[in-house]
């Protein structure tokens, strides 16, 4: 038990009351259902990727992944590779497109809205169905952050579970009903910066704690030379490591499949939806993975650094940041390393409370029950929705169990249920609901059976984590459903859609949104006089994207610099705001950048 110090309790009282504060602050920017979902979309780049990072990674961050590598070594950061090597193809194949798509669908503001609306099911079945997974899976996701929390206080302060369980709900609850998505991505831009300083301030402390990585690497060698070895599962029983065996290629698959998960998760999603322009998104790309690389690195190094440092072997693993974290430095940096932990736990839990209340606001209030439920209506809701989930998810929690292991399961379930419904829908025009009703089902379902199905197999049993099989079942359903049953949709979503206007299909025209004679994007080939976007105009008459292609006189922006009068802003491109669309249109291939 570590001692209570007057420091450590500082610290977090202060932490805590900046975020319920940032909540108060930013209660007067939520005033419609939009801002309170997906904060206006005027998310930056730098808030985007922050968001994105410290939403994802939640408590197993400081708590399981340090402990998988201090019981089975380097073998268990094959999940790290996997994440990040996932974080960067979400943000390259899904940030950009979903960005535009999810506008064009009604300006929906949540996954289930967005698959609706993209397939035409105006039977509500795809859209029940999605905010079910989103609720059922996401509760059980925030009783595991919840139960994180209360194993924080525990070990920190010495009381009991249930009570640091019920401190960190309520201050949760507190900031989320108040502030809503902006309030969460100002705490997330804070939070997620501790947590990237904490990842490289406390493995460079233990590294010299320890003498220098050659120290390090022969006191880990003496523990179990196979903590040290990737292709091998050490063994850490009655506090002894010893050689477990090889790690194998389905072990590794499976931890590897850890990144699969990345195109289901609602709750990085939902920053995707969120960033201001598709312009942003290029940079937040590149500052979201270089942040998950780091703070993956640093985490595994910590487990590793527990075994070299820590006099005495852990009975709970999963606190050896903790023990590292106050054995090495005094009570008040050792304060602020905690309060990390403190941030990667809330930054997702409050995400993925935020998520479930906006489904069940969006897609079973106002979708179901008042179809023309006022902006007042919507907020009054999704802050009740807010405190229920959290309540189930409490009373889940008080049960207890492995952080790792919950995470786990619900990573895999919304990887498999919505990950390749998904991509699908933003690469494949003809896919049809059935399809994405096929995958989303098939995935869920395996996920929730594969223990049962597993061992049914005899000789074929492969003990795979069940995020493999459900994102291959789901695949394959949602492309043999896709094809051969239900109609394609009427408008046929193709390419990056740049600027945020379905095209077309074969034979048809789109009223008051035209792409002009012949197809094309103007008299001229270009966006200007009376042709483009919509009747007499477009993007902005006398301006737009000029006559012969070119880009307005004077080689601008259209009239005064802007993109036209009436177009993204007034007078033009450097307005505050992009108007109602995802921002100046890009160059042809911009989501390649």
């Amino acid at each position: 038990m570590i001692t209570l110090t007057i420091p450590a309790m500082i610290t977090f009282g202060v932490f805590l009351i900046a975020m319920v504060m940032i909540g108060v602050v930013t209660h007067g920017e939520t005033s419609t259902f939009e801002d309170f979902t997906v904060g206006g979309r005027r998310l930056t780049a730098p808030v985007a990727a922050l968001s994105a990072g410290a939403s994802d990674m939640s408590g197993w961050l400081f708590l399981g992944l340090p402990g998988a590598v201090y019981m089975t070594g380097i073998g268990a950061t094959w999940i790290a590779v996997g994440l990040i090597i996932g974080t960067y193809l979400n943000w390259r194949l899904v940030a950009p497109r979903l960005r535009t798509y999810t506008e064009q669908a009604g300006n929906s503001v949540t996954l289930s809205s967005y698959l609706e609306e993209r397939f035409e099911d105006r039977s509500h079945v795809l859209r029940s169905l999605s905010a079910v997974v989103t609720v059922v899976f996401f509760t059980v996701y925030v009783a595991s952050g919840l139960i994180a929390g209360g194993l924080l206080f525990n070990e920190i302060f010495g009381a009991d579970f249930e009570t640091g369980l019920t401190i960190f709900a309520v201050v949760i609850v507190v900031y989320t009903i108040l502030g809503g998505f902006t309030a969460l991505s100002i705490t997330h831009s804070i939070q997620g910066t501790l947590m990237f300083l904490a990842a490289i301030a406390l493995p460079l402390i233990a590294l010299w704690k320890v003498g220098g990585p050659g120290a390090l690497h022969d006191a880990v060698t003496d523990a179990s030379p196979a903590l040290l070895d990737p292709t091998t599962e050490a063994s850490f029983a009655d506090n002894v490591w010893t050689t477990g065996g090889p790690l194998g290629t389905v072990a590794m698959i499976s931890l590897l499949a850890w990144g699969l998960g990345y195109f289901g998760q609602p709750h990085i999603l939902s920053r995707f939806m969120s960033i201001r322009s598709t312009r942003d998104i290029p940079r937040a790309r590149r500052l979201g993975v270089s942040w998950a690389a780091v703070v993956l690195t640093g985490a595994s190094f910590i487990g590793l650094a527990g075994i070299a440092v820590l006099p005495d072997p852990l009975d709970n693993p999963e606190t050896v940041f903790i023990e590292l974290a106050t054995l090495l430095v005094n009570p008040w940096i050792a304060g602020i390393l905690l309060v990390a932990v403190l941030a990667a736990i809330k930054s997702t839990v409050d995400s993925q409370l935020l998520v479930s209340a906006t489904s069940l606001t969006e897609d079973f209030y106002r979708a179901f029950v008042n179809r023309r439920a006022s902006d007042t209506s919507l907020l009054l809701v999704g802050r009740l929705s807010v405190v229920a989930v959290a309540v189930v998810a409490y009373v889940i929690a008080l049960s207890g169990g492995a952080v790792l292991d919950i995470v786990a399961y619900a990573w895999a379930g919304f990887g498999a249920a919505f990950g390749p419904v998904v991509l699908l829908s933003l690469y494949w025009p003809g896919m049809t609901a059935a399809g994405a009703k096929a995958g989303m089902v098939t995935g869920a379902l395996t996920v929730f059976l594969w223990d049962d199905i597993d061992p049914l197999l005899g000789p074929l049993e492969t003990g795979i984590y069940e995020m493999v099989p459900g994102v291959l079942a789901a695949t394959a359903a949602a492309l043999v459903f896709g094809t051969y049953v239900g109609r394609p949709p009427a408008r046929t979503w193709k390419g990056t859609m740049e600027h945020a206007t379905p095209m077309p299909r074969a034979g048809q025209r789109e009223t008051a949104a035209a792409y002009d004679t012949a197809g094309g994007y103007g008299a001229t080939g270009g966006y200007g006089a009376a042709g483009g976007y919509g009747p007499a105009g477009g993007y902005g008459t006398a301006g737009g994207y000029g006559t012969a292609e070119g880009y307005g006189p004077a080689g601008g922006y259209g009239s005064a610099g802007g993109y036209g009068a009436g177009a993204y802003g007034e007078p033009g491109y450097d307005a505050p705001d992009y108007g109602p669309s995802q921002g100046p249109p890009q160059h042809q291939d911009w989501w390649r950048s």
